[in-house]
């Protein structure tokens, strides 16, 4: 177990474990105790992990698997904003150990693409207790290995770069966190959209968004002022807040699923 403190920022309290069921699930049952927000939890092997849409995470070892805990208020509260904060800040956590910059994508809302294949994913829950509110934000990367998954398309940072200790990655974040959390609050969310864009995939990728009612195709236009996806359809260009997305060009196909937290 370790602690470090961001300066200027949130007092990051980093715990490390040799072993966790899930680093979420542990963060959020410190925040029904309590916990003060700055509760940063790492797991050297997760059991339980957790995906997006239920999915289960494998951990074959050697990858990233953390939380943290949030008590956001005022604009920091915005909930549906914070897949912007939290990949802004995994994206400039996990970079410094690609040898081309280029390869490491963002795709909305939640997921890190090397050279379109998955390599990190994000998982956001919140809920509120006897002490406020609270939002826990876990982050899964495939640092030096890649699960073995039928049908999904993943890629690990050791195969384009060299594979981080998950400490530093998981301290990099923090450090991340704090600094687009100010320009959130300081600039707005037209300025984290820009930023976000820049590192996506491009305007003009073919996408498949699947959800409830069924699935669209189409070219992706952008973000909206609220940050939900634009996607050029047959029938004009359509606003989508929430669905699993797919990436149709040849060099992403299939890149979904595969980390958790």
């Amino acid at each position: 177990m370790s602690a470090g403190t961001a300066p200027g920022g949130t007092a990051w309290r980093l715990e490390i474990y040799d072993e966790l069921g899930s680093t979420s699930d542990y963060c959020i049952a410190q925040a029904g105790q309590g916990a003060e927000a700055g509760l940063a939890v790492m797991a050297r092997r997760q059991t339980s992990g957790r995906g997006s849409r239920g999915r289960d995470w494998q951990d074959p070892g050697g990858n990233l698997a953390f939380s943290v805990l949030l008590r956001p208020a005022g604009v920091d509260g915005a909930v549906g904003l914070w897949p912007f904060v939290a990949g802004l800040a995994f994206h400039g956590a996990i970079l410094p150990w690609i040898d081309d910059p280029a390869l490491l994508r963002l795709k909305w809302p939640n997921d890190l693409l090397l050279a379109g294949r998955k390599t990190a994913g994000i998982l956001i829950e919140s809920g509120s207790d006897a002490t406020g509110r609270w939002l826990v934000i876990g982050f899964g990367a495939n640092l030096r290995a890649v699960p073995s998954i039928a049908g999904r398309a993943l890629a690990c940072v050791a195969d384009y770069g060299t594979a981080p200790e998950p400490e530093l990655v998981a301290r990099g974040i923090c450090a991340e966190l704090d600094r687009w959390q100010a320009v959130w609050r300081d600039r707005g969310f037209d300025v984290l959209r820009t930023a976000w864009l820049e590192r996506a995939h491009p305007v003009g990728t073919r996408l498949v968004v699947r959800g409830e009612s069924g699935q669209l195709e189409g070219s992706f236009v952008g973000l909206d002022a609220q940050g939900m996806l634009l996607l050029r359809c047959a029938e004009g260009v359509k606003r989508i807040s929430t669905g699993e997305i797919l990436l149709l060009d040849r060099d992403a196909a299939g890149a979904s699923g595969g980390t958790g937290t």
